[in-house]
C-alpha cells in the first residue's frame, strides 16, 4: 500500500484556504492546471512509497512513539512556493516549524527502522501541494496572491498516517482518494 505521514490541517483551516483557491482558480492560465482537491491538503512529513502490509504494524508503531515524543506545536497556512519552474504550485507554513521538521525526521527515522526504504535525505520543507504541471508554468500571479494569504493558527495535535490510493480510471481530472490507516495524538497524553 502506498503511504505517506502527515499533518492534516482542520476542516476550517481547510475552508480558509479553499477561498482563496478559488480565487487562484479565476486566474488567466489556471485551467491549465491540475488542482489538488480538498481532500488532498496535507502537510507530507515523509513519503514511504509502497510499503508492504506486513511492515505496516512496525511502522504504526514506531510512528506513535514519535507521535509521543513530539508536543503539540502551532502552524498556520502562509504565503506559497513552486518546484520545477511552477510544475508544482504549494501554499507554505509558518509557526513552530522547527518542532515539524523535528516530527518530519522522527517520521523517516521511524520508517528506516521498521525497515522500509526511504532512499537519500532531503530536507524537509513544509508545504501544501494546490496545483501541478506536466510543463514549466509562469506562477508569478498565483504566487502573488498566495504571498498575501495568512491563515488562522491552529495547534497541530495529531500525526496521521495517510494511504493514497492513486487514479487508474483515466478520467481526466481524476484525483487521488486518500484515507487516514492511523491517528497518534502529540505529546505525553497522545
Amino acid at each position: 500500500m502506498r503511504l505517506f505521514a502527515a499533518v492534516l490541517p482542520p476542516e476550517h483551516i481547510v475552508t480558509e484556504l479553499a477561498s482563496v483557491v478559488d480565487e487562484l482558480r479565476q486566474l488567466p492560465g489556471a485551467d491549465t492546471l491540475r488542482w489538488t482537491g480538498r481532500p488532498g491538503w496535507h502537510y507530507t512529513l515523509a513519503f514511504y512509497g509502497e510499503v508492504d502490509e506486513d511492515v505496516v504494524p512496525e511502522l504504526s508503531a514506531r510512528l506513535e512513539r514519535a507521535a509521543r515524543r513530539t508536543e503539540p506545536f502551532w502552524l498556520a497556512v502562509r504565503g506559497g512556493g513552486q518546484f520545477g519552474q511552477g510544475r508544482a504550485l504549494w501554499a507554505g507554513a509558518e509557526g513552530d516549524l522547527a518542532v515539524l521538521r523535528l516530527l518530519a525526521d522522527r517520521c523517516e527515522a521511524a520508517a528506516r527502522k521498521a525497515g522500509v526504504e526511504m532512499g537519500g535525505h532531503r530536507r524537509h520543507r513544509a508545504h501544501l501541494t494546490l496545483a501541478r504541471s506536466r510543463d514549466a508554468v509562469d506562477v508569478g500571479p498565483y504566487l502573488d496572491r498566495l504571498d498575501e494569504f495568512a491563515g488562522r493558527a491552529w495547534t497541530v495535535d495529531e500525526l496521521v498516517l495517510v494511504r493514497s490510493n492513486l487514479p487508474r480510471s483515466g478520467v481526466p481530472g481524476e484525483q487521488p482518494r486518500y484515507r487516514a490507516v492511523a491517528r497518534w495524538g502529540l505529546g505525553a497524553g497522545g
